[in-house]
């Protein structure tokens, strides 16, 4: 097996950032190692000083974030030099979709005419109604069309999406992964197990307008069960303030935590709740967290790949969006049958085994790149 070189470019990264797509690129690095694949990240920051940093996962390669619009970061003469310089050393440029600015960056980077892999994360939502959907689309278009593969995360992203259809000929799809993990220590899990018990709904995740926190909030009125946040931030004061005006004392803000107290606490619980109710949820990592775990999963129907992670009645409950009554049914309906939480529960293990590890991904992306560098004309399955 040859070794290849893929550099991945990404607004933002790990350290100074956290996030799912952050985690789901980390994991897909960590998947290819084995197989041979030598990972390079390219990301801006606004304190990018070391600018090149060795981590488990690969190089990461920074430059200074100077300007963020609409939630897009831009760098200056930096950015290009370096991304650039790392794209001159790579095999495979793998864009993760969307990030404006390194649609810029591509002419300007891939000066060996090296495959593109445009992992299309989601579609721009919010942006568009603001009417920054129209200035973008002709960038987007280069973009995809100069793509040599463009990869969904899953099937049902990919026949929601009206941008995808025009890009049939060229789209796959290679789901995000997450591996195992050791057993946290017992000291760590008898302090969150005196706190919260093992009966307790657990939310993970940043708090953004699109996770469906307000609909949370709403339906945990109906229940009476703990709910456990972990995460930060925009919308993590105004939650707070919200829970603490209507009395909610069973809602527990527990802020950003290590990966230890996190995996501790998906241990412990009883469920996990995703009540994403926009298209901008395109995945959902703490669905496999959960499934990880062996937790029952709820989220709701978007039409995205969170569906796709949870099958109704076989590893949770899937609810309609914006409904506080539904989400709460769900969360009661788990709460008071310890059968049905252990038969979803080992059913998402089960489907994560099947899907979502490092095996399965790092095989199937292995496997992409080697078909993409043996032609130039490749049949895609």
């Amino acid at each position: 097996m040859r070794k290849l070189r893929v550099l991945h470019i990404y607004r933002t990264y790990f350290p100074e950032t956290q996030g799912g797509l952050q985690e789901a690129i980390r994991q897909l690095c960590l998947a290819t190692q084995p197989l041979e694949v030598e990972n390079t990240v390219f990301a801006l920051a606004r304190e990018p000083n070391p600018a090149y940093l060795d981590l488990p996962e690969g190089q990461l390669v920074r430059a200074k974030a100077w300007l963020e619009v609409a939630s897009c970061d831009f760098g200056a003469w930096a950015a290009f030099s370096r991304c650039r310089a790392a794209a001159d050393d790579c095999d495979i440029i793998q864009i993760h979709y969307p990030w404006p600015f390194a649609d810029m960056l591509l002419p300007f980077i891939r000066r060996r005419n090296q495959p593109v892999v445009v992992t299309y994360v989601s579609d721009i939502v919010r942006q568009n109604g603001w009417g920054l959907g129209q200035i973008y689309a002709p960038l987007r278009r280069y973009l995809l069309g100069t793509a040599t593969c463009i990869v969904a995360s899953s099937p049902n992203y990919a026949e929601s999406s009206d941008i995808l259809q025009a890009y049939q000929d060229k789209l796959i799809c290679i789901p995000h992964c997450l591996a195992d993990e050791p057993i946290s220590a017992s000291a760590l899990s008898a302090r969150w197990e005196a706190r919260f018990g093992r009966n307790f709904f657990l939310f993970v995740g940043v708090l953004r307008y699109y996770k469906g926190l307000d609909v949370l909030i709403a339906a945990a009125r109906q229940v009476s069960t703990p709910i456990v946040i972990l995460g930060e931030g925009p919308e993590g004061e105004r939650l707070r303030r919200e829970v603490q005006r209507q009395g909610l004392d069973h809602v527990h803000f527990v802020g950003a935590l290590a990966d230890a107290d996190k995996s501790v606490l998906f241990a412990l619980c009883r469920g996990v709740v995703f009540p994403s109710h926009l298209r901008s949820e395109a995945f959902g990592i703490t669905l496999l967290e959960g499934a990880r775990a062996a937790k029952p999963l709820i989220c709701c129907e978007i039409g995205t790949g969170t569906t796709w992670v949870n099958l109704h009645d076989e590893t949770g409950l899937v609810v309609p969006p914006d409904d506080p009554d539904a989400l709460a049914e769900a969360m009661n309906t788990l709460a008071s049958d310890d059968a049905l939480c252990a038969r979803l529960g080992q059913g998402a293990q089960a489907r994560w085994r099947e899907c979502f590890t490092p095996e399965v991904v790092g095989a199937a992306y292995r496997n992409l790149y080697d078909k993409l560098l043996a032609t130039e004309s490749v049949t895609l399955p």
